[in-house]
């Protein structure tokens, strides 16, 4: 921090006072955006004027040369110049120019006009210090490199640069455009609890809380999915939810502990149902974002029109491995696992884990263009029905992949509650065997013993999507604030 530059805002903050001029005010007209004085004055000739205006924003350039004076002013739309003569400018609001520094919240009201070099400005009549800041812009902070600072200080980064900004305001497109097309197919938005008393849903360490009113322990959720089941049980056909799930888990460029996603069910539908409506939808919000379904996403064009490629995860490896891995024993998988240098436990020294493993490492990365893998290794959820080509081995689930992540996963619900219980103590054994916890979720089974009807289900990543349909890095570009290590902080 410049301590000469913090002393110098100050003073002037001071001066201001002394002048009897309140430096935060309560309201300001701001009638006016940059953006549309932009485009309603865009034919507008030099040295011309339009009609009066009244605009906000945020000073982050400061030029001036005796008799004029310009400020760049930046509101939420954009950036426009205020323009300072001594012919059209009164002399006290001239002399104010002196107090202003750069980073001020400043508004002025005037009339529009192009410059004799063609800059569409605000000829400014009045001028209004609304917030004085007291500490200075980081120099340069466009070129800056630190990426941490910037996650760290999202309020500098989206105060220096538009095109973040722009991000968000495209993240929250998205999002708009998801409950838009969700909602025109008569499905329900609901609300789950973000704190439970048994955590499920997903293969995941949960955060743990605990209540003071009641003396237990919460966790907070990793996945809405049982309590969607449930309302199913109640009686709705179609519901949906846009929430925040917690995971204690490690960080990377596609995984943050807090996220955003959906999850919505289908009664009387199955996985062939959710997976043409999933591509109906990513293609909607596309198209009502971007404008087209094309995505050039870090110098690879990804096309989210449907039809997606559907591919079987048997098969897939089957094509690596150049032989069939059904009459494989898990003794041949595990040894393929660890000439390839891939971590077993002992405990998923099992079939159909070892074959999830295995197409992981070899077929993932090259699955680029949205692509369906079907037929799923049961031993990978408990909670889908089992295939109705392989009841044994396989069962009804699918995931999307996207550039080589996962993007979505779905299933044919499971709504035999026999089987459901079984599936659940399995689990529980895994991973008890793991020196994990996997609680079964007493009420759950009890609610679909009630009766759940057939049933397809989704989940997608909202973070992810956003990723590719901005052609954002990683996850923690387009996440607000994103969890970051500790740092030690200075006093200021």
């Amino acid at each position: 921090m410049d301590n000469d530059l913090v002393k110098a805002k100050k003073d002037n903050l001071r001066k201001l006072r002394d002048l009897k001029i309140n430096p935060y005010p309560y309201k300001f007209d701001d009638s006016d955006k940059a953006l549309a004085i932009k485009e309603k004055y865009k034919d507008l000739k030099n040295e011309e004027f339009g009609d009066p205006v009244s605009v906000a924003g945020r000073v982050i350039a400061k030029r001036s040369f005796g008799a004029i004076a310009f400020l760049k002013v930046r509101d939420s739309t954009g950036d426009i110049q205020f323009f300072l003569r001594k012919e059209e400018t009164p002399e006290s609001v001239f002399e104010l120019i002196n107090l202003i520094d750069l980073g001020d919240i400043v508004g002025s009201k005037g009339k529009a006009y192009r410059t004799q070099r063609g800059e569409l400005s605000v000829m400014v009549e009045s001028l209004e210090i609304l917030c004085k800041s007291i500490l200075p812009l980081p120099e340069k902070f466009h070129g800056l490199q630190d990426i941490e600072l910037r996650l760290r200080k999202r309020y500098l980064d989206l105060i220096m640069n538009p095109e973040v900004r722009e991000v968000f305001v495209k993240r929250s497109k998205i999002i708009s455009a998801w409950r838009e097309f969700l909602d025109s197919k008569g499905f329900l938005e609901v609300e789950i609890p973000t704190l439970q008393p048994t955590y499920g849903g997903a293969s995941a360490r949960p955060y743990v809380t605990q209540s003071n009113a009641w003396k237990s322990t919460f966790y907070l959720s990793i996945s809405p999915e049982l309590y969607l089941k449930r309302l199913l049980v109640g009686g709705y056909d179609k519901v949906y939810t846009v929430c925040k799930n917690f995971r204690n888990e490690d960080v990377d460029k596609t995984h943050n502990p807090e996220f955003t996603m959906s999850e919505f069910y289908w009664s009387y539908a199955d996985l062939n149902d959710m997976i043409n409506l999933t591509e109906q939808m990513v293609e909607f919000i596309a198209l009502k974002v971007n404008g087209s379904t094309k995505i050039n996403y870090q110098g690879t064009e990804i096309d989210v029109k449907a039809p997606w490629k559907r591919i079987k995860m048997i098969d897939a490896l089957n094509d690596k491995l150049k032989t069939d891995v059904r009459d494989m024993t898990v003794e041949e998988l595990y040894d393929i696992a660890l000439r390839e240098g891939l971590e077993i436990n002992a405990d998923e020294r099992k079939w159909g884990l070892l074959v999830a493993e295995l197409f992981e490492h070899f077929c993932e990365a090259e699955l680029i263009q949205p692509t369906w893998v079907v037929e799923y290794p049961k031993e990978t959820t408990p909670l889908c029905k089992p295939s109705r080509e392989d009841s044994e081995r396989l069962i009804e689930r699918t995931e999307c992949y996207i550039n080589g992540h996962e993007l979505c996963n779905g299933y044919s619900e499971l709504n035999d509650p026999i089987l459901q219980r079984k599936f659940f103590e399995e689990q529980k054994d895994q991973g008890r065997a793991k020196g994990e916890n996997h609680p079964m979720d007493e009420d759950f089974l009890e609610a679909i013993g009630y009766g759940m009807p057939p049933a397809g289900g989704m989940g997608l990543g909202i973070d992810r999507l956003v990723i590719y349909l901005t052609n954002s890095a990683t996850i923690k570009d387009v996440i607000f604030f994103p969890q970051m290590r500790p740092e030690e902080r200075e006093e200021m």
